[in-house]
Parts: C-alpha cells; structure tokens; sequence
C-alpha cells in the first residue's frame, strides 16, 4: 500500500526548511515534524505546512507522523541521536509499509567509509551518518542518500569570515591546501524537493551535491575578494591553535565540537573532499551556485 503525495520533513531546520520551502511554492502538501509548538512553528503553519510535534527517537511520535504520509525527508541536527533517530523511522517507516520515498540527509566522505574503519580521521557524527546508511539500506524502504559536501551557509563561510575579513581582510582556517567545493543550502535543498516531487527515477541512487569547481582556500578567498570588490586573503591557522581561539570558545557540546573539527578540518587537510561533482544541475536542471555569487548577494552581511 502507497499512500499519497503528502511529504514529512523530519528536521525542519536547515536544509529541511529551505526544502519545506520550495515543495510549498509548488503546492506540494507538507507536513513538519518539530520538537516543540513554537514561533518557528508557526511560521510553518503560515507557509501552509502541516505541523505535529514530536521526537524522532519516539517510535509513537514516527508513527503518529507518517499517516499518510507517502515520502519523507529525514534530517537531523549534528546529534549523538542521528542513528536512534534512523532506526526508529527504519523500524517504524517498514511496519507501515506506505512510503514510496524515505530521502535520507548524509555527508559526502561517508562514501570512503567501511565497516572496519579505524575512526582515526573520521568524527563521530561521521560513523553516525555512515551506520545510518546501513541501516536504511538494510530496510528494504525505497531509499535515497543526499551527501552533500560543506556548506557555504556553515560559519566558517559566514559568520567566522565575515569578522576576519572586516577585521583584516583575511580568512583564517586550519584547512591547509586542501581543495573543497561548498555547496549552498538553496542548490541541495533543491536535489532534495525535485527527488520529493517525483522519486520513482531516484530511488536506490546517491547524489553528493557540491559547488561548480574544486578550490583550495587561496582560490575561495579569491572569489570573496571579487565578490566582496576589496583583498582577502588566505591565512592558515595551525589546528591546534584554531580549537583552543575559536571553535573551544564556541561553547558547543563535545560531540558537535569533535565533529566541527574533524569532518571540516582533518577531512579538509587530508584533501577527503576533492571530489567533484554535477550532481546538483544533473538532478535539477539549474547550475549550482558560485562562492562568487553566494557572497555577492551577501555583501553587506560581510562587509558590515
């Protein structure tokens, strides 16, 4: 049994609001999965969505959520939850037998992984996403993995930049000459409402959205200075000094902050990211957004 074309977003934050977004403005019925009935909330129902409240590692609170429901997206917060969370909508999704698609929010390194991995370059949140995938696999739901590589929308774009730039005009970062291709919130969310929309051709696939072209750090802070009209420059902080100035004053949990600091930053200096991808404009239609034009619109954000 299928049920119709209404779609849960588990994680309506992020990508998931931004995906609730663009299934809206197409008339897609949504409905939204949140933790608590408050001003974010409200501006769902405001947007027409569908809002029950709940918490994906209560098997209840799943399957209160997926009547009739017949494709889902699942995303959730860096948390040491991810893989409860997986199984129990697994679990829960496979009693019901009435999804036709369960579109799964991953990162793109999970790819190298294997089941026997040391753990020495990879966080916790990284096995999390990877045990995730196998899980899901193993479900026999109709599946598909988004993987996409770091986004411009992450502080180390945004909010960390926009200060050392006014400041200096530099980017600092321990990411050495490693090569990466971010990716905005806008282009993956994207691949994820046009696989919503119309899943049958995706089913089984993985897409790894990422930027138009691979660069190292030289290369984007060159893009923010043709974007920004003014120099910035590169400057490569070592690790250590970077978590003890920045990311320990941060105040995160332990868990987002080891995730932090080695999905961003050892995976970035070993290189783990230069991998290229078209997958956003292959599965959309629309090229994926330049550093240059990402910034542009944001002028004033990191000019002050």
């Amino acid at each position: 049994m299928v049920a119709g074309n209404l779609v849960l977003i588990a994680g309506a934050g992020g990508t998931g609001r931004t995906v609730l977004d663009q299934l809206r403005a197409q008339d897609v019925p949504v409905r939204a999965m949140v933790r608590r009935d408050d001003e974010r909330a409200a501006e769902l129902r405001a947007l027409g969505a569908e809002v029950v409240v709940g918490d994906l590692t209560r098997p209840e609170n799943v399957a209160a959520a997926l009547e009739g429901v017949g494709r889902m997206y699942f995303a959730m917060p860096v948390s040491p939850d991810h893989l409860l969370a997986a199984t129990v909508v697994a679990t829960v999704a496979r009693e019901r037998g009435e999804l036709e698609a369960l579109v799964g929010m991953s990162q793109m390194a999970v790819s190298e992984m294997a089941a026997t991995g040391t753990g020495t370059a990879e966080s916790h949140q990284h096995r999390l996403h990877w045990l995730a995938e196998q899980v899901l696999d193993w479900s026999g739901l109709p599946v598909v993995h988004i993987r996409p590589t770091v986004f411009l929308e992450n502080p180390l774009f945004t909010t960390l930049a926009a200060r050392s730039i006014r400041e200096n005009g530099t980017i600092a970062l321990p990411f050495g000459t490693g090569r990466t291709a971010p990716v905005a919130v806008d282009d993956v969310a994207r691949v994820v409402a046009t696989v919503l929309r119309d899943p049958a051709p995706h089913i089984g696939h993985a897409y790894e959205p990422a930027g138009p072209r691979m660069l190292d750090m030289t290369e984007m802070a060159e893009e923010f200075s043709r974007a920004l009209e003014r120099p910035v420059s590169y400057v490569d902080v070592p690790l250590d000094r970077w978590r003890a100035e920045v990311l320990a004053k941060a105040g995160l949990p332990p868990h987002v902050e080891q995730h932090l600091a080695t999905i961003l930053v050892r995976l970035h200096q070993e290189n783990r990211y230069d991998a290229a991808s078209d997958d956003v404009e292959r599965v959309t239609g629309v090229p994926v957004q330049t550093i240059e034009a990402f910034v542009a619109a944001r002028r004033d954000f990191y000019l002050g």
